[in-house]
Order: C-alpha cells, then sequence, then structure tokens
C-alpha cells in the first residue's frame, strides 16, 4: 500500500487529500445496465461473460421471473476458455437468435467482463462485423464493464463514451444548444425541461436519449452540462468532437441545483430576474422541505467510503444545508476540473481521501465512531454486525435524486438509516 498526502487548491482553501493504494471493495461496471437498460428504451445489452456476472446482474436488478428485461449474459464455458470453442461464431449465433426474437432492439451493446477480457475476446471487431451485418436496423457497438481496475459508475461512463462517435455532427452555422449528459430518471429530464422552456432555453438535448433513435447532434456550438461526476472519459470524447463543458457544481440538493442552473442562463443569456422568477418558487418549497430533515440530521458525524464518486456531491450537500459533520469524504477518483465547484464550497479542513485501502479506512471508521457510514453492500453487514449505521452507496446511483423537488428525498436517504437505528434502540 502507498499513501500519500496531495494538496488541492479551491479558492483560497487548501484541502489535503490522501492517496491510497491497496485491496478495493466495490461492484463492478456492469452494474451499470441497470439504470442505463431502463434509459434507453430500445436498446439491449448482451453481457459476454460468466454465470457470475449473470446472477449478479439479475440480483441487481430484481427482475421477476415473468419478465422480458433488455439485458441477458451470453455465457462463457469450459469450451471456451480451453480454445475448444470459436468463441466468435458463438457468440455471432447468440446475436441472431436475440435478434430473431427481439425485433424492437435498434442498439445493441456487446459488454466485456473479467472473462472476456482474461481469454482477449475482441468484442470491438465483433461490433464491427456484426454492425455491419445488421445495419441499417440495428447498431451495434462494446464497451468494458470488467471489474478488474474500475468502480461501478464507470460501466455508465465507458457505454456512453462509446456512443459518442455515433452522434450526428451539427452544422456549422448552427445555434448554440445545450446538452445534458448522464442518465436521469424521465421524472428529472421533464422537471428540468419545463424549466429551460420558462427561462427561454429551447435547443436542450438529453444524453443518453430515451431511444437510441433520437441522438443529440454535437458540434462547436454545443454547451453541455454534466449531471453526474463519474463520466470523465465521455466528457473527454464530447470535447474532441468540439463541445465545451460549463463549468458549474452537481444538481444535488437546491444550493447544487441553483448553481448548475445559472451555469446554463448565464451561457443562453438569461436574465438575473428571469432566472429568479423561474426558479425561486421551486428553490423555497425545497428548503421548505429539507427543513423537515434538518433535525434529523443536523450536527450528526458521516463517513462516506469510496464508492460511486458522488461522494463529493452529496457530501456538500449534507454538510451545507442540512447540517451534517463530515468526518471523512472518500472517492474512489477525483476529477479535479470537474470537481472544482464542488471542492471550493466544501469545509475547510476536511479529510478527503482518493482511492482505496479498505483495510485502512475501517481502522479509520472505527477510530472516529461516525453517526453514520455510507459504504458498498460488502461492507455494510459487516459494519452493522460492528454496531455502525450504514446506508447503501449504490441506492444513491438507483434513486432520483437530481434536482430542486428530489432535494427533500435525498436527504431522506440519510435520515431513514438514523431513524431505523433509533428504532431498534429504543
Amino acid at each position: 500500500m502507498s499513501a500519500v498526502l496531495e494538496s488541492g487548491c479551491a479558492d483560497t482553501k487548501v484541502i489535503p487529500i490522501l492517496k491510497e493504494r491497496g485491496q478495493r471493495e466495490v461492484f463492478c461496471g456492469l452494474t451499470g445496465i441497470i439504470w442505463l437498460h431502463r434509459k434507453i428504451q430500445d436498446a439491449f445489452f448482451l453481457v459476454v461473460g460468466s454465470r457470475t456476472c449473470a446472477h449478479l446482474i439479475q440480483s441487481a436488478a430484481g427482475v421477476m421471473i415473468f419478465a422480458e428485461p433488455r439485458f441477458a449474459t451470453a455465457i462463457i464455458d469450459e469450451r471456451d476458455l480451453a480454445g475448444l470453442a470459436d468463441a466468435n461464431d458463438e457468440l455471432d449465433h447468440v446475436v441472431r437468435r436475440l435478434l430473431e426474437r427481439r425485433p424492437d432492439i435498434k442498439l445493441l451493446f456487446l459488454v466485456g467482463s473479467c472473462p472476456s477480457e482474461v481469454i482477449k475476446l475482441d468484442l470491438s471487431r465483433a461490433a464491427q462485423r456484426l454492425s455491419s451485418q445488421f445495419n441499417p436496423g440495428v447498431r451495434v457497438l462494446n464497451y468494458s464493464g470488467s471489474g478488474i481496475e474500475t468502480t461501478f459508475t464507470q460501466g455508465e461512463d465507458a457505454c456512453l463514451a462509446s456512443l459518442v462517435p455515433t452522434l450526428p455532427a451539427a452544422q456549422v452555422e448552427a445555434a448554440p444548444s445545450l446538452m445534458i449528459v448522464g442518465t436521469l430518471a424521465d421524472v428529472v429530464e421533464d422537471q428540468w425541461t419545463r424549466l429551460f422552456t420558462e427561462m427561454g432555453i429551447h435547443n436542450v438535448s438529453y444524453f443518453p436519449p430515451r431511444r437510441s433513435t433520437e441522438l443529440p447532434s454535437i458540434g462547436a456550438n454545443t454547451r453541455y452540462l454534466l449531471a453526474q461526476p463519474f463520466l470523465a472519459d465521455t466528457a473527454r470524447v464530447l470535447e474532441e468532437r468540439g463541445a465545451q463543458r460549463l463549468p458549474a457544481p452537481f444538481p444535488l440538493g437546491v444550493e447544487g441545483t441553483t448553481a448548475w442552473l445559472k451555469a446554463a442562463a448565464d451561457m443562453f443569456g438569461v436574465s438575473a430576474e428571469k432566472f429568479d422568477a423561474v426558479t425561486m418558487p421551486k428553490r423555497e418549497r425545497a428548503m421548505r422541505a429539507l427543513q423537515h430533515q434538518r433535525p434529523q440530521l443536523e450536527g450528526k458525524r458521516i463517513f462516506f467510503f469510496p464508492d460511486s464518486q458522488l461522494e463529493i456531491p452529496i457530501a456538500r450537500f449534507l454538510s451545507r444545508e442540512l447540517g451534517m459533520q463530515l468526518t471523512e469524504v472518500g472517492t474512489p477518483f477525483l476529477h479535479k476540473q470537474h470537481l472544482a465547484e464542488e471542492m471550493a464550497m466544501m469545509p475547510a479542513g476536511i479529510q478527503i481521501s482518493e482511492g482505496q485501502h479498505v483495510e485502512n479506512q475501517i481502522d479509520r471508521c472505527r477510530a472516529v465512531k461516525p453517526d453514520l457510514v455510507v459504504c458498498g453492500l460488502g461492507l455494510a453487514n459487516p459494519l452493522e454486525a460492528e454496531g455502525m449505521t450504514t446506508k447503501w452507496a449504490i441506492e444513491l446511483v438507483f434513486t432520483p435524486i437530481q434536482g430542486y423537488d428530489q432535494a427533500a428525498d435525498l436527504a431522506e436517504l440519510f435520515a431513514r438509516p438514523l431513524n431505523r437505528r433509533m428504532r431498534l434502540v429504543a
């Protein structure tokens, strides 16, 4: 293990960052399929992996036996691992059967896994081969959901990055447009569309879209806002296509959502008076809703294990809007550029750790004895057995938490385990 302290500057504050490398405890990127397949309604995700991969996705999705989800696993078995079968021929056969059975599929993702990477199965070449075979009816793309070196939210990042090259090019003389980047619940998109429309911002698209046939165009006049902090590769390839990011905090809580919307409003020339007239009713209602949760959370001490990359924006929200005390905020990766605005709003003296050495972090967590621990499922039960109160980090990705109307819901996710603990000890 190696751990080094690095100073990160945000305005005039210097926040020490503890960088750790060691044992990791996290879901793999295949988990992202659970929310991606719900979002892109004509896409299908075919994992090329083992039965373990299949069990993981089924367990995470909670799919009923009679449901017909838009994901599946092409099982790599002993014959493939031993080189006794041609994995590419078998994959082609599985894809043909799938598309015959599901003619509604317009976009097929071949998702790599640890097993497919171990046997060096070239899914990029397979996607090109299959795409040429089934175009124009079906586009076939690939990305890696392997958990060997990634955290689980990077599955979405890899998926969206693979989709960016297929976005149509905008006309050179096209008017400026706004792209919201990151998988969101439909209800959140609808809320934001209404706000943008009321502000007079009409040329707004969402990536990923609800249908793969509705991909937004992109070019030098495209401005984009990140809705999720874990989309570093997606942002990079968007900028290679000419898009420009609007720096902003992430839209969590009243403060973050307001600053995020203001970045778009300033870019598109919305006056301060118009912005306040549109957003103020939502802001006031959200702040009133948060006041109901604040007594349960104010003063409570919280420890974040690194898991989703949502940790820093959520910690900022809990600290500034609900009065929680941050003992340590761990994140798998800290993108200094994308999180610059968030870091500027973090309280002075807070301990931030990047990367993971799970044993050392558990020791620090035990030492500070927080009221609430945010961690992955693999750590939650052991920590609960030690008497700690935990919050599953993965629930923060599965639940709509962005925007004004969801601010109180986000706060309740943290109040709920504390209330449960109070009832148990009463």
